[in-house]
C-alpha cells in the first residue's frame, strides 16, 4: 500500500475497526487488518491472579506514564518476528506527540523492564504491543493499564488478536460485527486517559 500514512488517516482507519501491520521490521510494505474475529479484553472481567497480586505488592516497580513512549515501543518490536518497521515506530511517535498514543511502563529504578502501548480514540483503547523483560512485567503494565481505563470512563479495550498470555487475563475473542458495534458505541463516548486510577493493590501510578 501506500506509505503516506498521517496521524488523522491511522485514527481514521481505526474509527472503522481496522489497524495497520507490516509482515517484518525491514518490510517497508504496510497493509490493513480487519479480523474475523477480535480480541479484547471486558474492562470488568481483567483477571489478576493471586500469584500477580503478590508480585504487584512484592516487586519495587516504579510504574510510570507517557515518560518514555519512543523506548516502549523500541522494547515491543524487539523481537525476532515483529510487525513494527520503521514507518510504524513513526507514525505511531506522531499519534503520541499529538495526545493519541499512550505508554504503562514498568521501572526498576532508572531501568524500563516492560510496558504496553496503544492508541486512544474517545471511550476506546486500542491495545497495539507489550514487552517484558523481568517475569510478569507485561502482565502487570496491563494490570495499571486496565485500572486508568476504567477510571477514565473508557469502554473498549481492543487487543487486536489472543494469545494465550492474554486469554489467562480474561481476553476474550469476539466475532467482527459485535466488535463494530462495541467500537461504535465506544466512539460516541468522551473519555480521559489522564484520569488518576485507583491503586492496584496498594501501589500508586507515577503520572
Amino acid at each position: 500500500m501506500s506509505q503516506n500514512l498521517t496521524p488523522e488517516l491511522i485514527l481514521t482507519a481505526y474509527a472503522r475497526g481496522i489497524f495497520p501491520m507490516s509482515e517484518a521490521r525491514d518490510d517497508d510494505d504496510i497493509f490493513w487488518v480487519d479480523p474475523d474475529h477480535r480480541g479484547i479484553i471486558p474492562l470488568d472481567d481483567f483477571h489478576i491472579s493471586r500469584s500477580l497480586r503478590k508480585t504487584i505488592l512484592r516487586e519495587p516497580y516504579d510504574i510510570r506514564i507517557n515518560s518514555d513512549f519512543a523506548a516502549v515501543v523500541e522494547g515491543c518490536a524487539a523481537r525476532e518476528e515483529t510487525w513494527i518497521n520503521d514507518e510504524i515506530f513513526s507514525i505511531y511517535m506522531g499519534l503520541h506527540q499529538e495526545g493519541h498514543a499512550h505508554s504503562v511502563e514498568v521501572w526498576d529504578r532508572k531501568t524500563l523492564v516492560g510496558g504496553v502501548y496503544g492508541v486512544t480514540l474517545q471511550a476506546a483503547f486500542f491495545g497495539e504491543s507489550m514487552f517484558s523483560r523481568r517475569r510478569d512485567a507485561s502482565k502487570i503494565a496491563l494490570a495499571y493499564l486496565v485500572s486508568r481505563l476504567k477510571a477514565g470512563g473508557f469502554q473498549l479495550f481492543d487487543t487486536q488478536f489472543i494469545t494465550p498470555h492474554l486469554s489467562s487475563l480474561g481476553a476474550i475473542e469476539i466475532p467482527r460485527s459485535s466488535y463494530h458495534q462495541a467500537l461504535q458505541a465506544a466512539l460516541r463516548v468522551e473519555a480521559n486517559f489522564h484520569q488518576q486510577p485507583q491503586p492496584v493493590s496498594g501501589h500508586q501510578v507515577c503520572t
